[in-house]
């Protein structure tokens, strides 16, 4: 497919390799790293990849023992054109979020930082629920960046979490995380939220960088969940097995 995304390439081969028969209905895609090595792309590449395709119902994922392919046809796989991948978006995240926290420092006022400070506490309130919608984090970033007085940054942050909320490849891979149970990280906001307030623009932009670079590994780890979830229980089952009586 020109013009696709790298993800979207991927996905399409191996959908051709199932459809091709390399991959007949029932049996196990090969492990991540193999995969990546084939297509010379990263993990999260690939991640992304089988997502695209479990939400075709051309793969499922199985108990996380694999990713397994199912009897659907595969040859009419066609990857959305406007799903950016999750990893994709918080690359872009990283760039100008963490910039906008930077200019934030510098130009929000006495009371925009009390205005953050309680959507913090909201954050708190709103991870001591079973909530997922994540509503106080969303505001808690697009504060920061409506708090720059910059049209243009402010634009491209809200396009940027819309992005994140409408893409099917995205919002899959942050169900995984909710299923998971990882919740928006208090600490790593409230960094943020200090630094703004000791107008600190560069501690700023760092604690933006470095939260979102975390937000980064938390998607990877949690998609990785149902592998290690598996693990755990094979590894229970064993001792069980070989309990002495």
């Amino acid at each position: 497919m020109q013009g696709a995304r790298l993800y979207q390439q991927v996905a399409e081969k191996l959908a051709a390799a199932i459809a091709a028969g390399d991959y007949p209905a029932g049996t196990r895609l090969p492990a991540e790293r193999k995969l990546a090595e084939r297509f010379e792309v990263s993990r999260p590449t690939v991640r992304e990849a089988i997502i695209a395709l479990e939400l075709a119902g051309c793969v499922e994922v199985k108990g996380g023992s694999g990713v397994y392919v199912t009897d659907q046809e595969a040859s009419g796989f066609a990857p959305g054109e406007s799903d950016i991948g999750a990893f994709e978006i918080l690359q872009a995240r990283i760039m100008f979020e963490g910039e906008a926290a930077g200019l934030a420092a510098r130009e929000m006022s006495a009371k925009e930082v009390q205005e953050l400070e309680s959507i913090l506490e909201e954050m708190v309130a709103e991870n001591a629920t079973e909530a997922t919608a994540e509503v106080a984090d969303e505001k808690f970033h697009l504060h920061v960046a409506r708090c720059t007085h910059n049209d243009a940054v402010v634009s491209v942050c809200e396009h940027l979490w819309r992005l994140r909320n409408s893409s099917s490849v995205s919002a899959r891979i942050l169900e995984k995380v909710r299923q998971a149970g990882s919740k928006p990280r208090i600490e790593e906001h409230r960094k943020i939220l200090d630094a703004i307030k000791s107008r600190d623009a560069e501690a700023a932009r760092n604690a933006m960088r470095d939260h979102l670079q975390r937000v980064v590994q938390q998607l990877l780890d949690a998609t990785e969940a149902e592998a290690l979830e598996a693990a755990r229980r094979e590894m229970s089952a064993a001792r069980q097995r070989f309990a002495l009586p």
